[in-house]
C-alpha cells in the first residue's frame, strides 16, 4: 500500500481539534468550580481537617445560598440522623419533600429517609405512616421490615405476626422464630388475663411455627402445673432437652419444684445433675448446688461442687465451692478466715454474673427472651459471661 502524502496535512487539523475541546472542558470546569459556594470548599476543608461540626456548619450555608443541592440535603440529613440530632433530620427532609420540583424518586428517598428519622426520634406514628406509603415503591420491603419493628416496639402482635409473615412470603426469608415469640407474648397474655385455654392455642400455633421454640414449652409446663398436672409439666419442660440443652437452666428450678410437689424430689435432683454431667452451666450447677446442701448436706455439696470444678474451673463454680466450705466449717476462726477468701472472690464474680446477647454482646443482670439493644429474639442464652470467656 503506498503512503499518501497528503495525510500529512491532517495531523495538524486533528491536534488543534483536541486542544480546542480540551479548552471547552477546562472551561466548564472552571465555571462550574466558580459556581460552587466558597462554603461548599470550605466544608470539605473542615471534613479534610477532622472539624466535622465546622463542616456541617459550612454545608447547611451552602444548602442556603443554593437550593439545588438535593444530594446535599440527603447527605446532610442522614448525617444529622446518624448523631443523633433527629430534629435537624426531620427538618432537612421535610424540606426537600415541600419542594415541588422533586423528581419522583428523588421524593420517595425523601420520604423514606423521613421514615427513619422518626423512627429513631420514637415517633411511631408519624414513622408507620411514612413507611405505609412506601408500600408498592422501590422501598416496600425495607418498609416492611421498619414496620415490623414498629409493631414489636409497640407490643403489636397481631399485625407483627401478619408483617413477619408477608415479609416471609414475599422475600422467602424465615420468620418463624419471630411469629413463634410473637405467639408466645400474645400466650402470656392471655395467661395473664385467666384465658389458659386461648394461651394454649397461642403456644401450640407457636410450635408448629418453631418446633426449638424453648419458650413455649416452658410456657406449656407452666400452664400444665397451673392445672394440678404435674406430669405433663415435667414433660413438656425434659422436651428442651431435644430443643436447646442450654435452656435447661431456665427450666431447672420450675423442674425442681415440680418434682418436689410429686413427692420425687430425689427423682429429680437426679435428673438435674445428671443435666449438669452433660450440659455444664454455671446456672445448673447454682440449682443443683442448693437442692444438694438442701437434701444431703455440706459435704455432699462441697463434693459437687469439687467435682464441677475440675471439669469446668470457673470463679463463679469458686464461690459456690467455699459457701459450702463455709457451711462445713467447725471452727469460728476458719468460718471468718472462709468468709474473708469468699467476699473476694464474689467481688470479682458479680461483674462475671452477668447474661450476654450472642448478637451484639449486649450484658446485662436478667435474662431476657428479646434483646435490649439489638432486638434479636432469644439471642440471650442463660449462660454467663465467664462461660463465654472460657468457651471454646
Amino acid at each position: 500500500m503506498e503512503f499518501e502524502y497528503w495525510w500529512l496535512l491532517g495531523f495538524p487539523l486533528f491536534f488543534g481539534l483536541g486542544w480546542l475541546a480540551a479548552r471547552i472542558d477546562i472551561k466548564h470546569l472552571v465555571s462550574e468550580s466558580r459556581a460552587l459556594p466558597r462554603s461548599y470548599f470550605k466544608g470539605l476543608n473542615f471534613l479534610l481537617n477532622e472539624q466535622p461540626d465546622k463542616a456541617i456548619e459550612a454545608f447547611i450555608e451552602v444548602v442556603r445560598v443554593d437550593r439545588e443541592t438535593i444530594e446535599l440535603h440527603f447527605a446532610l440529613g442522614s448525617l444529622f440522623r446518624r448523631r443523633g440530632e433527629y430534629d435537624r433530620a426531620i427538618r432537612m427532609h421535610q424540606n426537600l419533600l415541600e419542594r415541588a420540583d422533586l423528581a419522583v424518586e428523588q421524593r420517595v428517598n425523601a420520604l423514606f429517609e423521613l421514615g427513619q428519622d422518626y423512627l429513631k426520634a420514637g415517633i411511631l406514628d408519624r414513622a408507620e405512616e411514612a413507611f405505609a406509603r412506601l408500600a408498592d415503591g422501590p422501598h416496600a420491603v425495607e418498609a416492611r421490615r421498619h414496620l415490623l419493628e414498629i409493631f414489636e416496639q409497640e407490643k403489636d402482635w397481631p399485625r407483627a405476626i401478619d408483617m413477619a409473615r408477608r415479609l416471609a412470603a414475599e422475600s422467602g426469608e424465615s420468620h418463624g422464630n419471630e411469629i413463634s415469640q410473637y405467639l408466645c407474648e400474645l400466650a402470656a397474655t392471655e395467661t395473664t388475663h385467666s384465658r389458659p385455654d386461648a394461651a394454649r392455642r397461642h403456644l401450640d400455633a407457636a410450635l408448629e411455627e418453631n418446633r426449638k421454640s424453648v419458650r413455649a414449652s416452658l410456657q406449656l409446663g407452666d400452664l400444665a402445673r397451673a392445672a394440678g398436672d404435674l406430669d405433663a409439666a415435667i414433660e413438656q419442660w425434659k422436651r428442651i432437652e431435644q430443643q436447646n440443652p442450654a435452656y435447661l437452666a431456665v427450666a431447672a428450678q420450675r423442674l425442681l419444684d415440680a418434682h418436689r410437689d410429686a413427692g420425687r424430689a430425689e427423682e429429680g435432683l437426679k435428673l438435674l445433675a445428671g443435666y449438669l454431667e452433660q450440659y455444664p452451666s454455671l446456672d445448673l450447677l447454682d440449682t443443683v448446688f442448693q437442692l444438694t446442701l438442701e437434701g444431703k448436706g455440706a459435704e455432699a455439696a462441697y463434693k459437687l461442687v469439687r467435682d464441677e470444678l475440675r471439669r469446668n474451673p470457673t470463679l463463679l463454680g469458686l464461690d459456690r465451692l467455699l459457701e459450702a466450705q463455709i457451711v462445713a466449717a467447725g471452727s469460728p476462726d476458719r468460718r471468718r478466715d472462709l468468709e474473708l477468701v469468699r467476699n473476694l472472690v464474689h467481688s470479682h464474680t458479680r461483674r462475671l454474673a452477668r447474661y450476654r446477647c450472642e448478637n451484639c454482646g449486649f450484658k446485662a443482670r436478667q435474662f431476657h427472651w428479646h434483646c435490649p439493644a439489638c432486638g434479636g429474639w432469644e439471642t440471650y442464652p442463660p449462660r454467663r459471661s465467664e462461660e463465654f470467656d472460657l468457651a471454646p
